[in-house]
């Protein structure tokens, strides 16, 4: 598999993009502090006063001490806030789809080998999850979430509880499969309980299906996150995320096409990249689709 993978141009491109943002993200401090800037601090004398807050020069004020120029209206770094940015975009997208992963699986889980009472029952929690406006519900919550609550932990947790349905419908689904193996009766008859079977027999068994969906279910929610943040209802200012960003850039993109472009052109580039490794391993990991590439 791993041979296989290494053949596929496209999950080679999007693993090397996805891990250099991941890698911009975890050394965002380090990389500020090379460039000598901070997220926070305003630049008022780089902002033209007459023009309304426009930077100053060329690519919104690109210079050598503000490498990719500064924030309109602000004068904040710009560089700066990209890479903080990717700490808190990729972040509530990864922490989101951990919590996702981890409810869908077990819900899903605990639904396909239970009883028909409780397959009937947790199947009908699913259908009620996967059926609520889970945009409108979510800019609900967040709009009541007092300030002072870590905003990209609460986003996280948002996105997660109102998203797990799909990862438990697919969990339920293969686990109903994989109960008919005989190696998975064998376990039942020999007395082993269901929490064993399901973590030696089952779990195994989805760690093919639940990884591809991973993979794309997180650009998912890093979409999400940027839409949230785009409709005011998630990151809170000075914290930067790059759905933030595009919400302010909407009323600066004449002035100031730069600004505009470098967020939506890291998280075009980022959702790519995490697109391209799902379908790379849905390739690799389906045994029908590794017999075509064979």
């Amino acid at each position: 598999m791993i041979r296989d993978l290494l053949r596929d141009r496209g999950f080679v491109a999007g693993a090397v993009i996805a891990t250099g943002m991941v890698l911009v993200a975890v050394t965002a401090p380090l990389l500020a502090a090379l460039a000598g800037q901070d997220y926070t601090t305003y630049h008022d004398t780089l902002l033209d006063s007459a023009r309304g807050g426009v930077p100053i020069g060329a690519f919104g004020g690109i210079s050598g001490e503000h490498w990719l120029g500064v924030e309109p209206g602000t004068g904040r770094d710009l560089f700066a806030r990209l890479v903080y940015g990717a700490q808190v975009s990729l972040g509530v997208g990864i922490g989101a789809t951990v919590l996702e992963v981890l409810l869908g699986v077990t819900v899903g889980v605990a639904a396909g080998l239970g009883g028909r009472w409780a397959d009937a029952g947790l199947s009908r929690v699913i259908d009620l999850v996967l059926s609520v406006p889970s945009l409108v519900l979510a800019i609900s919550l967040l709009a009541i979430v007092p300030q002072d609550w870590p905003r990209p932990i609460i986003l996280a947790v948002v996105i997660a509880v109102l998203g797990w349905g799909g990862t438990a419908r697919i969990s339920r689904g293969e686990t109903l499969t994989l109960r008919t193996r005989d190696y998975v009766a064998a376990a039942q008859v020999a007395g082993a309980p269901w929490w064993r079977v399901a973590r030696r027999e089952i779990l195994p068994g989805l760690t093919a299906p639940i990884l591809t969906y991973a993979a794309l279910l997180l650009p998912t929610n890093m979409v999400v996150e940027a839409g949230l943040s785009f409709l005011g209802v998630g990151v809170r200012p000075p914290t930067p995320s790059w759905g933030q960003m595009l919400s302010t850039a909407t009323t600066w993109f004449r002035a100031d096409p730069a600004y505009v472009f470098l967020p939506g052109l890291l998280l075009f580039l980022t959702l790519l990249s995490f697109v391209l490794v799902a379908n790379g391993l849905r390739r690799v990991l389906d045994p029908r689709q590794r017999e075509v590439l064979r």
